[in-house]
This record gives structure tokens, sequence and C-alpha cells, in this order.
């Protein structure tokens, strides 16, 4: 679904981003894509998503090169909860989701209604103007604008930020459903709980590079759910070790 190789970005001469990531997404997986603040996240799904230009190294999404790739037909396929809410502040929930629908073919298209409904977002707001909501309410409508499409491939920057207790376990229970319907999901995070209940395999990430020291991140432990049983299989580590790349337990 996804391969990068040595992807490599600068925000101009002095700041390089990223120096040289490798990782693969397999089809129907959720794959976390971790690291500290700052560290190159979010400027790596900037990329994917084709929202940043002139990277280094060589990267594909649907099997096609991802210069090729950002097509009409392309957007379509994905679906994006960007790490701040991009909506029109003047607009309420359901206008939000009728402009963004608009952007898609009819038939490929979730009912307004029913995914605000399943997002349990309140009936009493959904045509108040967003520019009224809490953090949260923003944060659903994101989510809302995320799927309404019915995306093969669904990016999600810091899903549960925003959330109570109560909205971050709705959240994690629509993307675990997600992936029973197929989808991809890569899910960008510092959120070492969502990244425990939700993803297959995890890669680190630390100042742009794929090498990240255990102790500043996990309390010494690595995880990939088994595809035989739905157990987590964990493996303590040492302190000193570092590890470069995808992480997952054998």
């Amino acid at each position: 679904m996804i391969e990068v190789k040595e992807l490599t970005f600068s925000y101009g001469r002095d700041k390089q981003a990223l120096h040289g990531l490798d990782f693969t997404v397999e089809d129907g997986e959720i794959f976390g894509f971790l690291g500290p603040n700052g560290s190159g996240k979010s400027t790596t799904q900037k990329i994917l998503t084709g929202i940043l230009k002139g990277h280094g190294g060589r990267v594909s999404l649907f099997g096609q090169d991802i210069s090729a790739a950002h097509t009409q037909e392309f957007f379509r396929k994905i679906g994006v909860l960007f790490e701040f809410p991009y909506l029109y502040a003047n607009l309420s929930a359901v206008d939000n989701l009728k402009y963004f629908s608009s952007f898609y073919p009819k038939e490929q298209v979730r009912g307004i209604e029913e995914i605000l409904e399943e997002l349990e977002f309140k009936t009493d707001f959904m045509k108040k103007p967003v520019s009224s909501y809490s953090k949260g309410m923003r944060q659903r409508v994101s989510m809302a604008r995320a799927l309404i499409s019915n995306p093969r491939l669904l990016f999600l920057d810091e899903p549960t930020s925003g959330l109570d207790p109560s909205g971050a376990v709705l959240f994690r229970r629509i993307i675990e459903q997600e992936r029973k319907k197929g989808t991809t999901v890569f899910l960008t995070t510092h959120n070492m709980l969502d990244a425990d209940l939700l993803c297959d395999r995890v890669a680190f990430i630390s100042n742009g590079v794929p090498s990240v020291n255990i102790r500043t991140m996990l309390p010494l432990m690595l995880w990939e759910i088994s595809e035989k049983s739905p157990q987590k299989k964990w493996k303590r580590m040492k302190k000193d070790t570092t590890f470069v790349g995808i992480m997952s337990a054998s």
C-alpha cells in the first residue's frame, strides 16, 4: 500500500526535517508512526498525502510513484484527519460535510447524519457554526470529513487529541471498525496508549531519523498484534538498546 525508501525533506538550507526514512505499510493494517513533537511525523504524512512537494528518495502509494499518484483518482481513495481541524468556522458541521463530500462521486459518499451520529456528535449543534464548537466537537467533524468518502487509505494525525476519555474510546472503536472493513490506516501519534491499543506494527522517528533510544519513548517494551491471536505479544528490551526503523515482536 505504501513504500518509502530513503525519504528526505528540508524546509530550507538550515532545516533538514527528514534524513532518509525507510518503511512499508501493508494493505489492511493499522501502522503506527510514532515520535516526539517536532520529530518529522506530520512532515512525513504531508508528503504522503501530496501537501508537501520537493522531497528526496522514493515514495509509492497504491503501487504508483507519488509523483504520478496524486491525481483526482488518488485523492478519492484517501481520507485525512489533520493534526489541527481544517473546517470553515462560519459553516455548520452539516454544511462543512456537504461541501467536502461534493468532491467525491455520490455513490462513494456516506450519509452525513449517519456518520455524525456514529461519532456521537451533539444533534442540537449540527446546524450551528463551527466557531461555536468545543475542540472535541471540531475533532469529531474533522474525523467525519476524513471518513465520509469511504477511503481505502486513511491518514490520521493525532486522532484522539482534544477528546475526553470517552471520546478517545469512541475514536479507537471507529478506527478498529475501519480496519475490519479493509481500510489501511496510517496513524501518526506520540500517544503510546493509542499505539498500544490500535497498531499492528509501529515505526519510530526522532529528529527526522528512523532511530530512537527506547528509554526516551517506551517503558522498555515493543509490541505487535499477532495475526493468529488478538492478544499482544510483549517483548522486554534492555535499557541501552537503540532501534532503527520498524518495530515488531518476533
